[in-house]
């Protein structure tokens, strides 16, 4: 399936989009690596700190359907500049908040409407608009790995970078990298979108939302992506409180989310493929099936580092992979003129439960000493998704070959 991103231009828009995801993610989910930090420089307090960060995992979401509308209209190049400029501000005023309310508007909102506005559905959305059919699929999968990447590159080089000098000049150095980051816009957007293409024709933006919203398929996929969210926003935010809890050392943390973040390129690269040969829904159900049994795994192991190490290789695998799946099912039943925004809402559901992760951990922390319950939760939240995503009506995959006049028309 890969070697239908051989083309240059393909590969070009491709590896462009997978780049500054690999930024704007791998910046954003390095932010649980300041909590103890930021918390012994200001005193603002765990629960305050997690608080802020859970608003950041609501912004993240709430701007992408926001972010895919203005894309999907006027196009995706301004969306993705103001993007990656707002999280370096964002990220370069944080050092110099001393409030759990500046926290708020620094992290909270700036950074993450940012990362936000240049992440999955902006990405996702102008890649498939500008990419032949044959190649969306794998293309997704690489997109997604680009964020992944972004996550193995940078919760070790922001553990670094916090020991080695502060972790104020490690927030200015997420700040310049996110614009080092702007020419790659260049490469993506310089592309010509291609005609749209809409289940039943192009019924217009605000119809597309009412049908999408009275879809119960689509709304089974909002619930199995809540769960997603839960399960990752909770462990970004919380994993470094659960590896002290442990008394083990900080290096831990960020090696535990790096591996995480290398096993997902490989997930992410698979899942492409998956979806090339099996109906997503069951792709989703698989992964958070496996989710369940491996969270299980980890509760009944002695805690070391190697068990966190094992841990995060097996729940990175399917991190962000479920990305591509879900992406699909919507293209499926909406087609790619309003993939953007469509999956925006998609993202945003599945940032709520990302609210509700990042902020009931520093609650369970807070009130309870540990995070069982989180995890007891996390377990219940798997298995139900799994189960969720069977009932979705998706449109087999077509293996036929294409014909001439199919190729030419998208070509």
């Amino acid at each position: 399936m890969f070697l239908s991103l051989r083309r240059p231009d393909v590969l070009v828009i491709t590896l462009a989009a997978a780049g500054i995801l690999m930024v704007s993610m791998g910046i954003r989910q390095s932010f649980g690596l300041f909590i103890s930090p930021i918390n012994t420089a200001t005193g603002m307090g765990i629960a305050t700190i997690s608080f802020a960060l859970a608003i950041g995992q609501f912004t993240w979401g709430a701007i992408q359907p926001i972010a895919g509308a203005v894309a999907d209209h006027y196009g995706p190049r301004a969306v993705l500049i103001g993007g990656l400029v707002m999280l370096a501000i964002g990220c370069a005023l944080t050092p110099f908040v001393t409030s759990g309310f500046g926290l708020m508007v620094s992290l909270g909102l700036l950074a993450c409407v940012g990362s936000g506005a240049s992440s999955f559905s902006v990405l996702i959305g102008a890649g498939s608009q500008r990419l032949p059919v044959e190649s969306r699929a794998a293309a997704s999968g690489v997109i997604n790995a680009g964020g992944s990447f972004g996550q193995f590159i940078f919760a070790p080089l922001a553990q670094k970078l916090i020991q080695s000098i502060g972790w104020m000049g490690a927030m200015w150095t997420m700040a310049l990298a996110a614009l080092l980051t702007l020419p790659l816009i260049g490469k993506l957007t310089g592309a010509e979108a291609r005609p749209h293409t809409h289940a039943d024709g192009d019924q217009g933006l605000r119809k597309t939302l009412r049908d999408a919203m009275k879809n119960p398929s689509y709304l089974l996929l909002h619930a199995g992506f809540f769960t997603c969210g839960f399960h990752i926003a909770f462990i970004v935010t919380h994993l470094p409180g659960e590896v002290n809890l442990c008394g083990l050392p900080p290096a831990v943390a960020g090696w535990s989310l790096s591996i995480i973040g290398l096993a997902n390129i490989f997930g992410s690269l698979y899942a492409g493929s998956w979806i090339g040969k099996y109906r997503s829904k069951y792709v989703l159900a698989a992964m958070y099936g496996s989710r369940a049994v491996l969270i299980a795994w980890y509760l009944m192991m002695p805690r070391t580092e190697w068990t966190f190490y094992v841990f995060a290789a097996g729940l990175g695998f399917t991190w962000l992979a479920t990305v591509p799946p879900t992406a699909a099912i919507v293209g499926k039943l909406f087609g790619t003129r309003y993939l953007a925004t469509l999956f925006g809402m998609t993202l945003l559901s599945h940032q709520i439960g990302g609210f509700l992760g990042a902020w009931l951990g520093g609650i369970a922390i807070t009130q309870f000493g540990d995070f069982s319950w989180m995890w007891y939760a996390d377990i219940a939240l798997a298995i139900l998704a799994a189960i969720i995503n069977l009932p979705i009506r998706e449109a087999p995959v077509l293996r036929a070959t294409v014909s001439p006049a199919q190729a030419q028309a998208e070509t």
